[in-house]
């Protein structure tokens, strides 16, 4: 027997696909809906999480943190896209040394998130495209860790899903 719990937020962010081949290359923003699906074999014995996979309150609260609290109102792009990127360099910087700096960042830790640009805004840089099927593979491997923490290795994430519009989602669940 398997227990599955989800959990969903929702963000406003913009991104652009720099190699699409139509519209999707220009700077545009969508109302993401995330969903996290936990599950266990067990439901916790004891505690405040007593009959239950993971608290959903605890599920959010990893959301809020892992992906509302970086990227929500804000601009999501890859680091590869320096044509774009270099515009939004802070005045007082030389932009190739600052955009190599937030990769390095990706580099090292996955993302990079700043709002230390020429507008101040919140900008979020990860590897690849920012797709809806990238954003949830990448978010699924940021909140994975902290849904074994947050369940004392009771539960784990098994999928996570990202609607870009209401009729368009991704979903991402690692093979196995």
């Amino acid at each position: 027997m398997i227990f599955s719990v989800t959990r969903q937020i929702a963000i406003d962010a913009g991104h652009r696909i720099m190699t699409h081949g139509s519209k999707c290359r220009h700077l545009h923003g969508h109302r993401y809906t995330i969903e996290a699906v936990s599950e266990a074999r067990h439901l916790h014995a004891s505690g405040e999480q007593t009959g239950m996979v993971i608290d959903f309150s605890f599920l959010k609260d990893e959301m809020m943190a892992e992906i509302d609290q970086p990227c929500d109102h804000g601009f999501i792009a890859s680091y590869d896209d320096a044509d774009f990127l270099c515009t939004l360099a802070p005045p007082d910087s030389d932009p190739n040394v600052w955009l190599s700096a937030l990769r390095d960042t990706v580099r090292t830790t996955g993302y990079a998130a700043t709002t230390h640009c020429r507008l101040g805004t919140k900008l979020y840089l990860i590897p690849g495209q920012p797709t809806a099927e990238c954003l949830a593979k990448h978010w699924f491997e940021r909140l994975s860790p902290r849904v074994i923490a947050r369940s004392n290795g009771l539960a784990v994430l098994k999928a996570l899903v990202v609607w870009e519009t209401p009729n368009c989602r991704a979903e991402y669940r690692p093979g196995g």
